[in-house]
């Protein structure tokens, strides 16, 4: 491609239009915007500083991807202003789509088994949608507990047209999540107005704190090269309990084994896959799960598509 673009080719099973259906799934999402088979999206790139990796300056973003082989990536608005920023934008995208996952052993995995094979077939290469953001990630499972998900997106975009970046492009405006930075100063009254519940104002404001101060993110999350002990730090949190942690896990820190085993959906989901009259117990989870050991996350990820 020119220089206001590049292509990123992908591993496979991959389908773009597979992706496209979850990134569709609702109407009021408000961080990118898919048409014609294309996303457009506002993000940051990185820049190195000495207090570590730091969003920097916001491009805009256009992705394509028309043979299910190579992505097509333009600039439409801003470009890297040098190699290393070239690269972030790229990682972004490999883990937003989670383009580095192996699926081979996945396949073989739902190939030989009876109740995913169906599954399986019928959404073949999608991939995880991440969170890359760690704040954005935790912010969307903090606001998402106990709501309906229409719900949980109106409150992600106001929070992110009060404090987020924005651009204007033919017409159109495209925002970014809000960094920890520009909560600098709210309060939980100011959170609470835009009606978030106390406690997840408190929780919201918690970790852009921490993480203001460098004492949370994702790569001292990844730093500990464990799972279990990042799910610690996590749940220390006020306001973030083992489902929100295992969401993280699954959707921005890319833990294959992650389980949120008390979603409702997730509950919903098997009880509809395996036709009961009820939602499995924690216990039936476990048991069923158990077949899947090492793609706890990709089973459940498939089991909400299809509920």
């Amino acid at each position: 491609m020119s220089a206001s673009g590049f292509e990123l080719a992908v591993g496979q099973p991959f389908r773009f239009t597979r992706c496209l259906g979850y990134m569709t799934r609702s109407p009021l999402e408000s961080l990118y915007e898919v048409c014609e088979g294309k996303i457009i999206r506002l993000v940051a790139v990185a820049s190195e500083t000495e207090q570590g990796t730091t969003p920097g300056r916001s491009l805009l973003l256009e992705i394509s991807c028309p043979d299910d082989q190579v992505l097509q990536v333009r600039f439409l608005q801003g470009e890297p202003g040098s190699e290393s920023e070239l690269e972030s934008v790229k990682r972004y995208i490999r883990d937003w789509f989670d383009l580095d996952r192996d699926l081979g052993p996945w396949q073989k995995l739902t190939d030989g088994d009876p109740v995913l094979r169906v599954l399986a077939e019928r959404l073949y290469g999608l991939r995880i949608i991440g969170i890359p953001d760690l704040f954005e990630a935790l912010c969307w499972a903090i606001v998402g507990q106990q709501v309906n998900l229409a719900f949980a997106y109106k409150l992600k975009a106001r929070l992110t047209e009060a404090y987020g970046e924005s651009t204007l492009w033919e017409g159109r405006t495209y925002r970014r999540f809000p960094e920890p930075a520009a909560l600098a100063g709210v309060d939980v009254a100011e959170l609470q107005a835009l009606q978030l519940t106390r406690a997840k104002a408190a929780a919201v404001l918690e970790t852009a704190a921490l993480m203001r101060r460098g004492e949370l993110s994702r790569d001292k999350l990844l730093a500990l090269g464990d799972f279990d002990a990042a799910e610690r730090e996590l749940v220390r949190i006020r306001g973030i309990g083992p489902w929100t942690a295992h969401y993280v896990r699954m959707r921005c820190l890319r833990d294959p084994r992650a389980f949120p085993i008390g979603d409702a959906g997730l509950q919903n989901a098997v009880r509809k896959l395996l036709g009961m009259d009820r939602k499995p117990t924690p216990s039936e989870l476990q048991q069923l799960f158990a077949n899947w050991a090492g793609w706890e996350a990709y089973a459940t990820f498939y089991l909400w598509n299809n509920y």
